[in-house]
Order: C-alpha cells, then sequence, then structure tokens
C-alpha cells in the first residue's frame, strides 16, 4: 500500500509541472518529448492523444526515477468541442492497452491541467492497442482507437 502511494504521489508530481511547462514554454525541447500518438474527431468532440515517457518526464524536472516505479509512459488525451474550441475537461475516460505480447491493462485516467492522463508499462517492443472509452458532460458515450510503436 505504502508503494502504490509513493507511486501516486510521484506520477501526480510528474504530471502537474509537465503540462504547465510544455504550455509555457512552447516551441522548446519539452514540448518535443511528449509526442502527439493520435487524433481523432468522434461526434463533435477532438480527441488528442499524447505518449511520454518516464525517463523523459523525470529529465526534464531534473530529477531521478523512483525506485519501484513500474510504469514506462505517461499517456493523455485533451478533448476539444470542435465547433467553439474549447476544451471539455470534465467526464470520465478509460484506457485499456493491450500489449505486443497480448496481455493487457486498463485504467481510469485522472483529470489534470487540462488532460486527464495516467501511467502505463509499455516495456516491450512492438505495437500496443490503445482503447478509449470517456464520457464528457454531456453524458454521450464515445470511444477512440489507436495503434502506437514502442521501438
Amino acid at each position: 500500500m505504502k508503494k502504490l502511494i509513493a507511486v501516486t504521489a510521484a506520477v501526480l508530481a510528474i504530471s502537474s509541472p509537465l503540462t504547465v511547462l510544455a504550455m509555457e514554454h512552447s516551441g522548446h525541447a519539452m514540448e518535443h518529448k511528449m509526442t502527439v500518438a493520435h487524433e481523432e474527431v468522434i461526434d463533435g468532440v477532438k480527441a488528442t492523444f499524447k505518449v511520454q515517457t518516464m525517463a523523459d518526464a523525470m529529465k526534464a524536472m531534473d530529477m531521478e526515477m523512483p525506485k519501484g516505479v513500474k510504469e514506462t509512459h505517461h499517456i493523455s488525451v485533451s478533448f476539444k468541442d470542435v465547433r467553439s474550441g474549447k476544451a471539455l475537461t470534465e467526464g470520465a475516460v478509460t484506457v485499456k492497452v493491450q500489449n505486443p505480447d497480448k496481455s493487457a491493462q486498463t485504467k481510469e485516467l485522472m483529470g489534470m491541467h487540462g488532460h486527464f492522463g495516467a501511467d502505463f508499462e509499455l516495456s516491450q517492443k512492438g505495437k500496443y492497442g490503445v482503447m478509449c472509452k470517456f464520457q464528457l458532460k454531456d453524458g454521450r458515450t464515445r470511444q477512440a482507437k489507436f495503434w502506437y510503436t514502442v521501438k
């Protein structure tokens, strides 16, 4: 239980400052480390998925990776209303990742500074299937799917 609390605290410490830095320092190296993995419009909502390695996140903050952290990547998704361009920041988001060996991991993404995110273990090389189901404030359930390759 203590390990879970420590990992959760580390994730929150990593996620919050990175989002702010990426927004405030557009064009700098920090932003280039978080790549857009997939964008899609689903029923009037633009979903933008980004993937960042935990190592890059820790390096950007000049910190060492905490011991015992098995997650290797942070997956985040932000939503925008296509008509208004307004960010949609309220709702429930679940991501299931199918690993190259066909095992899977499923997590509820936390809302954080304009996006939803969680950490996943993407330690195997190969293609990962990312499936996202989300229900935003309008109550409609939407889905997005894409492949992400770890080299």
